[in-house]
């Protein structure tokens, strides 16, 4: 006789979401390693059982639903590797789901423990609950949703099924409270692509190097030999922290209370109170936004600073200025700031509604 989701969890088909819940947590709690639990698929499948009665599926999906949900297409062609990503991402998606309520339970109840979901196909990923309430995530981050209410440490790269309709199957991790950050992501080479979003409400983010992507379509009127691009921004978003990057290339935004980044390479979105620039480059549509009472700072050392045409900086009241036209001759930094302030002053002297052309030769030394 096949179990209920009722049965699972111990519960009578009358419970209260109150005794679902707390069935819930008690059996994952029975069933961690600090206790002696170490039946995985026995976890996975009570926090199933969870998940499926809080949408009032009475019971769990079947061996052919499994197997229809699990199938994997094979071949070459674009529509079957698309199928088969699809189907992936949605499986992975659904265990970041189940992995959210388990670092939840462990967090709420001052646990700690180990687990692993994702995907056989794809790689599955460890979760660690540590004394402290950090949670250590290694391995690859596939797709889907996590939040999590203390601070997370990333021990790999993090990618995005931009391709997927539905927003829940791709990539968003949420820190409530605490900083995000990678474990020395340049020195291993961790990266954040293809329109993942990482968010700290209350903290800081730290991570490596920053992909975007952008979606090349068939016009979607069908008309013969036209078509669309769109851009699946990768966000990075720490509104009353920091954001600290390596280099941001294709296709990104970062919206913090400072930025901290090396180079701004192709489509590149910054909004901050302070923008700091350690590299060199900063060109091919790139904005900088200034919040009022601001500054932004060029740590540049080389010789030369690599600009386009129309690379940026924006003021919160709606003023704009070319970088081109900040540039002087011999702009190498050493960590003078440029301040809110200057440039709104600066933008009341100009007589041009489109822009501001300046010269601030006087303002960055030459030797």
């Amino acid at each position: 006789m096949v179990e209920s989701n009722y049965d699972i969890l111990g519960v009578n088909t009358e419970a209260s979401q109150k005794e679902i819940r707390d069935a819930f947590r008690r059996l994952v709690l029975d069933h961690h390693s600090d206790r002696g639990g170490e039946d995985e698929e026995k976890v996975k499948k009570i926090i199933q059982a969870y998940e499926d009665l809080k949408v009032g599926k009475t019971y769990p999906d079947s061996e052919d639903e499994r197997l229809k949900k699990a199938r994997v297409y094979t071949g070459d062609s674009e529509e079957e590797r698309k199928k088969r990503n699809l189907t992936l991402s949605g499986d992975v998606a659904r265990e970041m789901k189940l992995a959210e309520d388990w670092a939840e339970l462990l967090n709420r109840n001052h646990a700690t423990g180990s687990r692993l979901f994702g995907s056989k196909e794809l790689g599955e990923v460890e979760f660690e609950r540590k004394e402290t309430g950090e949670l250590l995530i290694k391995g690859k981050f596939w797709a889907g949703h996590l939040t999590y209410g203390g601070p997370i440490i990333m021990a790999g790269s993090i990618t995005s099924p931009y391709f997927a309709q539905q927003e829940e199957t791709k990539t968003t991790i949420t820190v409530r409270n605490g900083n995000f950050m990678m474990l020395d992501p340049l020195q291993n080479n961790f990266t954040i692509e293809h329109g993942a979003k990482i968010i700290a409400e209350n903290g800081d983010i730290i991570v490596g190097n920053l992909l975007g992507i952008k979606e090349i379509l068939q016009d979607p009127q069908g008309r013969v030999g036209i078509y669309i691009t769109k851009e699946h921004f990768t966000e990075l978003r720490a509104p009353k922290g920091k954001v600290v990057a390596g280099t941001a290339r294709e296709t990104v935004f970062l919206d913090a209370d400072t930025v901290v980044v090396n180079n701004l390479i192709n489509n590149i979105k910054v909004r901050a109170r302070h923008i700091t620039i350690f590299g060199s480059t900063v060109n091919y549509n790139c904005e900088l936004e200034l919040r009022a009472g601001g500054s932004l700072v060029f740590h540049d050392e080389g010789s030369g600073f690599a600009l386009s045409d129309d690379a940026l900086v924006k003021l919160e009241n709606g003023k704009w200025f070319k970088l081109q036209e900040l540039k002087t001759s011999n702009m190498v930094g050493h960590g003078r700031q440029i301040t809110y302030e200057y440039l709104d002053n600066l933008g009341k002297k100009s007589e041009k509604s489109q822009g501001a052309k300046i010269n601030l030769g006087k303002f960055f030394k030459k030797k």
